[in-house]
């Protein structure tokens, strides 16, 4: 039979002081990995949002993103013609041809500059991506040196309240309306007309960077990629939009796993030797208990497993603990660059249930290697020397 883990209990509140070190030093463990993970998990959603299985998005043949691409008008009208991509009510092809640029603007925190992505939109551009909606002001006039701002960057720069004047690009520019892009990655951008802006910077009127279209279903992406690879005017590729982003997050994430995990690594290392050195203490000080425990005829094993269930006790505790002190984070809004186009974007913390359980089981992980000596330890308790100090 095994020992009774109400002996444990015991043992856990007799210890009290000792046990709660061990606890809360897994809790800041569990807190920062949890926090990591909250942050990396919210970086990829804010950007996955930003597609639609609906759309496709178009750059030059070996580009990774917009800023290495380059798209000249007549492949644009050749993309725009093609079966696949779907048409209003008039039978106009919804498309939008976009040019992106970076801006340095002054933060409203800290009055420093930082990157602001500025994207040249064609006129159906919100009816390409149709969960963008304008919530305050109108959309700009085409031809005029009018933007419109997604509500994260209006929240973050200076100068960018509706009806606000800014420079850049070598010309001023109206606010004329703020839009929602649902929490996804273009609420951090700017937008304006794409003519104007390339004239701005000076670039042909023919020459933008990426083409953005409505499919008439999810499944004509095959149908326009086909198109692209037998037509040789064109020197394309075409991806998914979810894909894209999804591509877009990764370099950022990845870089927050490895520093997370790193640095939730050394101080675990910490944690375990908390964890160690309250369940060596507890040997040490019940040795005649084990003693006692083994005489009754309880097996070394059940020793073993009696004191891992306690150290895995102090540990589960510890992740509760951390799991709760991080939960307030969750849709907490941060900001960082987004490597891939060198822009300021900001993201809402997104602590999930799958993120809880991982710093849940990480903490089982830390009380299993803290245990598992001082529970060898005290099984190997020599009976009869222990049993004379009684």
């Amino acid at each position: 039979m095994a020992i009774p883990i109400m002996y444990n209990i015991r043992s856990i509140k007799g210890r009290f002081s000792s046990a709660i070190v061990a606890v809360l030093s897994i809790a800041g463990v569990v807190a920062v990995l949890v926090a990591i993970l909250a942050m990396s998990r919210g970086f990829r959603e804010t950007l996955v949002a930003s597609g639609s299985p609906l759309n496709a998005i178009l750059l030059r043949g070996g580009a990774n993103s917009e800023m290495e691409s380059s798209i000249e008008l007549s492949q644009v009208r050749i993309i725009a013609d093609d079966p696949s991509v779907a048409r209003d009510l008039s039978g106009r092809p919804l498309y939008s041809a976009e040019t992106v640029v970076i801006a340095s603007l002054p933060l409203k925190s800290t009055g420093t500059d930082a990157n602001v992505q500025i994207r040249g939109v064609s006129r159906d551009a919100m009816t390409v991506r149709d969960n963008i909606r304008i919530v305050s002001g109108r959309l700009f006039t085409p031809g005029l040196s009018e933007i419109v701002v997604g509500r994260n960057a209006q929240a973050s720069y200076k100068g960018f309240d509706l009806g606000k004047t800014l420079r850049f690009g070598g010309r001023d520019w109206t606010v004329v309306g703020v839009f929602d892009a649902g929490g996804s990655a273009f609420d951090s951008e700017s937008w304006c007309d794409v003519r104007v802006l390339n004239q701005a910077y000076k670039r042909p009127d023919t020459l933008f960077q990426s083409m953005t279209v409505r499919l008439t279903a999810p499944s004509a992406l095959t149908a326009l990629k086909k198109t692209i690879g037998t037509d040789p005017r064109l020197t394309v590729s075409a991806k998914s939009e979810i894909a894209y982003y999804e591509d877009q997050s990764g370099m950022v994430t990845t870089l927050i796993n490895v520093i997370g995990f790193l640095v939730a690594g050394v101080m675990g290392i910490g944690a375990v030797f908390g964890a160690l050195n309250t369940m060596y203490s507890a040997v040490s000080s019940r040795t005649r208990e084990i003693a006692t425990l083994r005489a009754i005829g309880f097996s070394g094993g059940h020793v073993v497993v009696s004191f891992m269930i306690e150290s895995m006790l102090i540990a589960l505790l510890g992740g509760l603990a951390g799991s709760l002190i991080i939960l307030p984070v969750n849709g907490f809004t941060a900001s960082t660059i987004n490597w891939q186009t060198f822009s300021h974007m900001s993201f809402a913390f997104s602590v999930t249930p799958g993120i809880l359980i991982s710093g849940i089981v990480f903490s089982l992980i830390l009380g299993l290697i803290g245990g598992l000596f001082p529970a060898i330890r005290a099984a190997r308790t020599p009976i009869a020397t222990a049993l004379r100090e009684l």
